[in-house]
């Protein structure tokens, strides 16, 4: 759940304090009709999503976010509406004997929209003994 009270203290993290995100009667006159979430929170939350559902992988010592290939903010979250991840094995690679590089295309989608919040290649690294 994407609400107010997660999204007004994460603007402090990226010092994006815009009225959209954190001003309920300003962002009434919005497109919006209200507050949304930042584009950073809702890409944020994936590291959290992937952990209660992506596998572990056995004899792996350490995983790391390698980072992204593609995002693309495509719907605002608009404050109170709730998220889900979806994870998609798009690609794995060794890159040496102890590394294997993987992609995920992953979309948030947002309850109740027909576009989804935000799509990504994410990239993560694992590391093994």
């Amino acid at each position: 759940l994407l609400d107010q009270a997660r999204i007004n203290p994460f603007a402090d993290t990226p010092e994006d304090r815009q009225f959209i995100h954190i001003n309920p009667e300003l962002a009434k006159a919005t497109p919006f009709g209200g507050t949304i979430a930042h584009g950073f929170l809702s890409l944020s939350i994936l590291s959290g999503m992937a952990y209660e559902v992506m596998p572990t992988l056995n004899g792996a010592a350490m995983s790391i976010n390698y980072g992204f290939d593609k995002i693309r903010f495509l719907t605002p979250v608009r404050a109170g509406k709730r998220v889900r991840a979806r994870f998609t094995l798009s690609e794995a690679t060794m890159r040496t004997p102890k590394e294997l590089l993987i992609r995920n295309a992953t979309t948030l989608e947002i309850e109740d929209e027909p576009k989804p919040a935000l799509i990504a290649d994410w990239l993560g690294l694992h590391f093994f003994n």
